[in-house]
């Protein structure tokens, strides 16, 4: 029987930063431990956000690396503990989201880490954990309302989180913590967020709220055309508006679940060497995984069409590879580094990740070896 929530608390709009002060307090922060990346420090956002809290925050921790690890999230936990913080901060993309929330699992939670990773059943040990605030400064992601996150563990596994208790208390979305982002950076963030509209849509799970959010926000990147708006503009206020908001509906459509692309995606990811970007490598998956499934959610695929402001008929994956060419994703995972010789173990993880039960059609293992070596070029 379907069990339907919808989500927490998310101030969304263009100078929403100014609510961080009356957020905190109504959350109960009085002493602020913010998590962010080298990045956002370098840009002056972690500025603008200390002067938004109105008060000096306990420590910060801004080392955050792509894909973050158990590892590092050991040292920031200990930072934490030793700053007498009280709640979070989560600023950045999907990376700081993740990896404060990390922080706050570990924080008060006594357990190894890798004991609540959802494949073994840790769900249920995940109980509430400090109140955290999430500020998203890319459109992609959604992890400022995602019940996930995606650690890389120090057994070089990678692996999925989730639980209610993982939602952000809050989310503040402004959209000027995007502009000018950079071009690359707003295309494969974009996909992300692109990619998880869809796979929610097609995952057979039952919950028509969200499925109608992912169309909404399907129709808003794509059909909208603010995906392309943004990548060429990243100036365009309109155009970071309405990509905010489609990562967001992304994130709120996930909650049915996601399918083979991101099984893939995040088996390719925990390749640390690598260094890929998770985005990057959605969009080149998700043209080869829609051609596979093509024929298993006919009604879905209409839609889907209309949503992307489609000719009858035409083929989907055709149409994202289209995307792809125009906003400068690579075309194949040989262009980011990948090899034939990564795709045997690739594979073997995509099979347990939780993403894989999502497909409507299920996917072998030489489905996946199948989509990988296409992909590959």
């Amino acid at each position: 029987m379907p069990v339907i929530n919808f989500l927490t608390p998310c101030i969304f709009d263009s100078g929403a930063l100014k609510q961080l002060e009356v957020t905190a307090k109504k959350l109960g922060i009085t002493r602020a431990f913010i998590v962010t990346d080298p990045g956002i420090k370098a840009a002056g956002i972690l500025d603008k956000v200390i002067a938004a809290l109105g008060s000096t925050p306990a420590g910060i921790f801004a080392e955050t690396v792509a894909n973050p690890t158990e590892k590092q999230a050991k040292i920031a936990t200990q930072a934490y503990k030793d700053s007498g913080a009280d709640g979070i901060i989560a600023l950045g993309g999907g990376s700081s989201m993740d990896h404060a929330k990390a922080i706050g699992l570990m924080a008060s939670h006594d357990e190894p880490l890798e004991n609540y990773a959802a494949i073994i059943g840790g769900a249920k040990k995940i109980h509430k954990i400090p109140p955290l605030i999430a500020i998203p400064t890319t459109a992609g992601t959604g992890s400022e309302v995602s019940i996930g996150m995606i650690t890389t563990m120090e057994n070089g596994r990678k692996e999925t989180f989730a639980s209610p208790f993982l939602i952000p208390s809050t989310a503040i979305c402004d959209p000027d913590l995007t502009l000018g982002l950079p071009a690359f950076m707003t295309a494969a963030t974009g996909m992300d967020a692109v990619t998880h509209c869809i796979e929610a849509v097609l995952t057979p799970t039952v919950n028509p709220p969200a499925e109608g959010i992912g169309y909404d926000g399907a129709t808003r990147a794509l059909g909208g055309g603010w995906l392309v708006k943004a990548v060429k503009d990243g100036s365009d206020p309109e155009a970071r508006w309405n990509m905010m908001m489609a990562s967001y509906e992304g994130a709120l459509a996930f909650v049915k679940g996601l399918g083979g692309v991101h099984a893939l995606s995040h088996a390719a990811g925990r390749l640390h060497e690598k260094k890929l970007h998770h985005g990057t490598l959605n969009a080149i998956f998700l043209p080869h995984i829609l051609r596979f499934h093509d024929g298993s959610a006919d009604e879905k695929y209409v839609r889907l069409r209309l949503a992307m402001g489609l000719r009858p008929k035409a083929d989907l994956g055709d149409a994202i590879q289209d995307l792809n060419d125009a906003i400068g994703i690579p075309k194949t995972l040989s262009d980011i580094g990948l090899t034939a010789a990564d795709g045997p173990g690739i594979v073997e993880y995509a099979l347990k990740d939780l993403a894989h039960f999502g497909n409507p059609r299920t996917m072998t293992a030489d489905d996946y070896a199948k989509v990988y070596e296409i992909a590959l070029g």
